[in-house]
């Protein structure tokens, strides 16, 4: 699933999910391509994930939802 980002979302990079979920960047392309995961395409293709969205997955409450 492919959207398009809000001007100040911050994204991320595979190798960065991977890191933060301790997994192989490959297996974050999978969970995009079977949905688990919302993936931005840039224009030369390359996939990026919004950090909100990687956050929530973690468990990590979210910045800005604490400073309302």
């Amino acid at each position: 699933m492919t959207t398009q980002p809000a001007q100040s979302e911050v994204l991320l990079t595979p190798a960065e999910v991977a890191t933060l979920f301790r997994v192989d960047p490959k297996t974050v392309t999978r969970w995009a391509k079977a949905g688990k995961l919302s993936s931005i395409r840039t224009l030369g293709g390359h996939r990026r994930y919004r950090e909100s969205e990687v956050l929530e997955l973690l468990g990590v409450p979210n910045q800005r939802d604490r400073q309302g």
